[in-house]
């Protein structure tokens, strides 16, 4: 179950960095692979910081980490 959780989560995250950060939409296989690398930055950013538990926390923290991603991104490719 923690992989497909991870998975969710990390489509999630990814499709609402996508959304927030304009023009570095993926596709689904990207935006899961933004979303999963995006949940390790912020986990390793915001650990517990965030009240707000479970999933909406996870989400949170994870959308987070994937702007700061394509963030880096969009340095890269200037």
């Amino acid at each position: 179950m923690g992989i497909l959780w991870m998975v969710i989560v990390g489509a999630i995250a990814g499709f609402l960095a996508g959304q927030i950060f304009q023009g570095y939409g993926f596709g689904l296989i990207g935006n899961i692979a933004v979303g999963i690398v995006g949940a390790l930055i912020g986990g390793f950013l915001f650990g517990g910081v965030f009240v707000v538990g479970g999933m909406i926390g996870q989400i949170i923290s994870a959308t987070i980490g994937a702007i700061i991603l394509l963030f880096i991104i969009s340095l890269v490719k200037r």
